[in-house]
This record gives structure tokens, sequence and C-alpha cells, in this order.
């Protein structure tokens, strides 16, 4: 089965699982910035949850299906319509050659994830298909997709399905993430911590894969730029010395040399793949302790819907 790209949208990709085992080496881990959203797509469509799916941020594509598909979307909301009827998220649809799929501006969250029956053909590399724009493989040919580009897909059956409502997650423009103070923690004077966990954040302009600026209060860091570098991961917030605060994305680097003054709990790092500019954030402070018990209680909660959910919310 194939599907031609008409209009790729602002920043459409293939995305799968992320690349694990590979820090050490200075591999990001990748994969899609909200895994939880492509693992609902998927589980609409009968595919394991991380086959390989397009990933669109902000403005979605325009695709023709130049074969009968079956395919379904999740994510950030957008309106979409097959032909003259509208799409509706989290529902399993199915499309007739010569249909053409035209998916619009996401209006909250920023990204959204259509699978397809049978995943998408990608290259894989270093154990994901997922697309590393930063050193340009995986994916289709390492790239954001163009128009003119045709997706191969699989030819597996689908059955009709609909996401239950209790499996839905809220997609929004105020976000709550849970938070434990990092290694350098102790470098912000004790108010700065305060402000840390007690102030309304706002998502920058300057936000993408890598990482999203946090606007409010500058903090004080005790660093002087001295710090060597140390090992980062998504989630990741670190404080360079004019007192920004930067919350590290999914395409993140290994390492970094600002100060790491807190880490977004493991539970809530998908949340990532939907914040957008002007969207606010609350750090909602965890001891390690009670984020540990917290993602264990989502995990049993996600299994119900999605047996895969320690691996994708881990």
């Amino acid at each position: 089965m194939t599907a031609t790209v008409l209009n790729p949208g602002m920043q459409s990709m293939l995305q799968s699982g992320p690349r694990t085992g590979l820090r050490h080496q200075g591999v990001p881990s990748g994969g899609a910035a909200d895994p939880l959203s492509l693992a609902l797509a998927n589980r609409l469509v009968g595919n394991a949850w991380d086959a390989a799916a397009i990933e669109a941020a902000l403005l979605g594509p325009t695709l023709r299906f130049d074969t009968d598909c079956a395919f379904a979307i999740t994510g950030g909301l957008a309106k979409a319509r097959l032909g003259d009827v509208e799409v509706c998220w989290h529902e399993t649809v199915f499309a007739q050659a010569g249909d053409e799929l035209r998916v619009g501006a996401v209006i909250a969250g920023a990204r959204s994830y259509i699978a397809f029956a049978g995943g998408v053909q990608a290259e894989r590399v270093l154990g994901s298909t997922s697309t590393n724009l930063q050193a340009g493989f995986g994916g289709f040919e390492g790239r954001a997709l163009q128009a003119g580009d045709v997706l191969q897909t699989g030819t597996a059956e689908s059955e009709a399905l609909v996401t239950p409502e209790e499996f839905r997650p809220i997609v929004s423009s105020s976000w709550g993430l849970r938070a434990c103070e990092a290694a350098e923690t102790g470098s912000l004077r004790n108010t700065d911590r305060e402000s840390l966990f007690g102030s309304n954040w706002v998502v920058d302009r300057r936000a993408d894969r890598m990482g999203l600026r946090l606007d409010g209060p500058a903090l004080e860091v005790s660093s002087d730029g001295r710090m060597p570098s140390a090992a980062v991961f998504p989630g990741t917030i670190q404080c360079p010395e004019d007192g920004v605060p930067y919350l590290l994305s999914v395409d993140a680097g290994t390492v970094g040399g600002y100060p790491r003054i807190a880490q977004v709990a493991r539970a809530d790092l998908h949340v990532l793949g939907q914040l957008r500019p002007g969207d606010h954030v609350r750090l909602l402070r965890r001891e390690p302790d009670d984020a540990v018990k917290e993602l264990q209680d989502k995990i049993a909660y996600w299994r119900r819907w999605l047996p895969d959910a320690a691996q994708l919310i881990c």
C-alpha cells in the first residue's frame, strides 16, 4: 500500500520508538516526542506500539492514498478531512484509493500522530526507524517529509476501533509536570528554588524537539559558567548563567555544561511532545520515591488499553 505526500505541512516526519542504550556513544534517544499518542494511534490500526508513523508538528500534511488503507490520528487536536468527510481523532478510519486526507493546524497541543495499518516502511538505524534530523538518518531518508514523497505502508488487516474515553489524554494549553530536584538544584538560592517550583512558566518561541525555553522569573545559579559537562536526559531542566531555564526534550544531546536544576519525572515525559509556544507549565515537586510510585500507578492504568505501557512510558 502507498500514500503520496501532497503537502508536508510545517514539519512532518516518520517517528517510532527511541534508540536505547546508546547515550554513552553520544546518540540521543529520539523517537516520537509524545510516545503515548504514537502508541494510541498504532493501537487503533493493529500495530505494535512503536510502529513508524507520521509525527506532524503544528500544521499537518495532505496525503493522497494510492491504495485502500486504514489509519488513525491521535495527539494534538486539529481539524482533518478525508475527502469531504470530517475525520475524528481516536477512531480507525478506512480510506479508499484516490482519497485525500487533509490535516489542518493543531489548535491544542503541538503534535498529531497519523498511524497506518501495517506501519510505514522506514530506514532502521541503530535499532530504530525514527528520524534523527540533526544527524540525517532514519525515517524517510533522514529528513522531514516533502511534497512528492511516496510512503510505503503495510498490508495488515484492521478492525474498526475507538479509543475509550478514559484513555484519551486531555490536550490543553496549561500543563502540570511532576519533577524532582536534580544534581545542581543546590546551585540555586533558596528563594529561587521556590520560584522554580512555585511559578507559572510560559513556553517561549524557542521550542523544538531538542528543548524548550521557559519564560518566567530569572533564576540565579552559582556555577559561574565553570561547571564541567555532565550527563543530561529528556526532561532535564538546565539553567544557564542568564537565569532562563531550558527544558530538554526528546532530541536533546547526551551531555551539557549548565547546572541541572530539575528533572521531569518519567511518568510525564510524554507530555513534553505536546508543549507549544505560549503554553503554561507548572513544575510539581516530587520526591524520587513518590515519582517512582506514580510511574508504577500510571503504567498499571494504561496497561488496560496499551499492553506495552511499561515500554512507552518508561
